[in-house]
Parts: C-alpha cells; sequence; structure tokens
C-alpha cells in the first residue's frame, strides 16, 4: 500500500469523467488499498479516484458507523429529504461552502470482486456518498454553494454564530 499524492486545484482531471471498472483484479484492490490508506493519511470521509489521477468510477466513503465503504461503479438509486450543511474537499484545501444534498440516499455498487450490493446512509453519509460520486462526473461540491469561506472566515463566522446565542 502507499499514500497517494491528492490533486488540488485546477487540475483537469478533476473535471473529466470516469471511466467504469471492467477488471476487478490486482490493480483495482491495489488502487482500493492505496485509496484507503490516503483517505486515513489526510483524515477525510471520502475520496474519489479522479482526485489521485484515476479516471475510474471508484470511490471511498466513511459511513457515520465508522465503516469505510468500498464502492466501485456506484450510482444513486434513490434519495429523499433536504440538508445544508458546510462542505470542504481533499482537493479543495482550506475552502468551505454551504451546500444541500438530499438527507437520504441509497447507492448500488460493486465491490473489489465485482459482486453488486447497496447501501444507504442518512445525514453525512448521504452528503458522502453525493459529494464523491460527483467527483465521477467531473463535478466539485464548489459548483453548488454561493461563496467560499477560508478556514479563518468559517472561524470567524461560528464564533459569530456561537456569540449570538
Amino acid at each position: 500500500m502507499a499514500i497517494r499524492t491528492i490533486i488540488t486545484g485546477d487540475d483537469p482531471v478533476l473535471s473529466k469523467v470516469c471511466h467504469p471498472v471492467t477488471k476487478f483484479d490486482g490493480k483495482l484492490s491495489d488502487l482500493l488499498d492505496d485509496m484507503r490508506e490516503t483517505l486515513t493519511q489526510a483524515n477525510g470521509v471520502g475520496l474519489a479516484a479522479p482526485q489521485v489521477g484515476i479516471l475510474r468510477r471508484v470511490v471511498l466513503v466513511v459511513n457515520d458507523a465508522g465503516e469505510m465503504l468500498e464502492l466501485v461503479n456506484p450510482e444513486i438509486l434513490a434519495q429523499s429529504g433536504e440538508q445544508e450543511g458546510l462542505e470542504g474537499c481533499l482537493s479543495v484545501p482550506g475552502m468551505w461552502g454551504y451546500v444541500k444534498r438530499p438527507d437520504w440516499v441509497r447507492v448500488k455498487a460493486q465491490d473489489r470482486n465485482g459482486n453488486w450490493f447497496e447501501t444507504e446512509g442518512t445525514g453525512l453519509t448521504a452528503r458522502c456518498f453525493c459529494h464523491e460520486l460527483a467527483h465521477l462526473d467531473g463535478h466539485l461540491y464548489t459548483e453548488l454553494c454561493e461563496k467560499l469561506y477560508t478556514s479563518d472566515e468559517l472561524d470567524q463566522m461560528l464564533e459569530e454564530q456561537e456569540d449570538g446565542q
């Protein structure tokens, strides 16, 4: 296993549509293992293959139970509700924005061996599913928020909200 470099900024790989995975082999397992190590080291809750320069439909999401889910060729089957919350991204370091997402999402995906399964999540897990799957189609959360905040601006805004309570 190896920690991979996370692509940041305006790198064109982040705006490309990923290809489906068709070979479930050692190369895919190595990618998933590397992504797991990279995500753990970055202390994130989700990572998509294009964020490490690989244009394949592969994502990892840490669910509410703390489990790291491996999703190969994922697709959203159903969603409901609405939530608005802060999002950040390992590919847009130091920036945050408010994004509306569904509150519940059901996803169909394959595991590293090609077996299909379904999973679902609410709250942060639902947000992560949507955020990471958007990466596979070349989209970033920054397209969905009205304003981006730096870490300092966010800290100040949250302090003001606490003082106002």
